[in-house]
C-alpha cells in the first residue's frame, strides 16, 4: 500500500515524537515501505542573512545538522541502518511538500504539535501539511 513514508522531525523539540517514530517504524515493516527522516534548518540564502554568516556557514549547518539527525535516528529507532535521513534549507511546512512532490512519497507520518491557541489540535506545521500535502497525511498524537 505505502512505498515511501516520510516523518518530518523537528530536531529542536522531539519530546513529542515517540509515537510517531513508532508508528513511521510499523506502517514501514508492515508494508515493506522506505522510511525518511526529514528535518529542516533556518534559510540563510537571503542575502541579508547571509551577509552575516560565513561562506560556509550553511555547508556547516546542513552536516552539522544532518550529524545531529543520524545520532536522533541511531539512538531512537529499532533499526536505525533502515532509515534514510535528509535535511532542508527553509520552511518546514513547505519543504516537507516539496520533499514528497519531489521524491513520490505515498504517505507523511507527523506528531501533532500544541504551538498556540489556535492550533491547540495540530501545530502549525502539521496543519499546513495536512491542508497541501498531495498524499495521506497520519498525524499521531502523543
Amino acid at each position: 500500500m505505502y512505498k515511501e513514508i516520510l516523518l518530518p522531525i523537528n530536531m529542536d523539540d522531539t519530546e513529542l515524537t515517540g509515537r510517531a517514530i513508532e508508528t513511521a517504524e510499523e506502517l514501514s515493516e508492515r508494508y515493506g515501505a522506505n522510511l525518511t527522516v526529514f528535518t529542516a534548518i533556518p534559510d540563510f540564502s537571503s542575502s541579508m542573512v547571509a551577509s552575516y554568516f560565513p561562506e560556509d556557514a550553511l555547508e556547516k549547518a546542513h552536516k552539522a545538522t544532518w550529524a545531529e539527525l543520524q545520532k536522533f535516528v541511531d539512538a531512537r529507532f529499532r533499526k536505525p541502518s533502515a532509515v534514510h535521513c535528509s535535511v532542508g534549507e527553509g520552511s518546514p511546512r513547505k519543504l516537507i511538500i516539496r520533499y514528497v512532490e519531489e521524491h513520490g512519497i505515498d504517505l507523511i507520518v507527523i506528531p501533532a504539535r500544541k504551538t498556540n491557541l489556535s492550533k491547540v489540535f495540530l501545530g502549525s506545521n502539521s496543519s499546513y501539511v495536512v491542508d497541501h500535502a498531495p498524499c495521506s497525511v497520519l498525524v499521531v498524537r502523543p
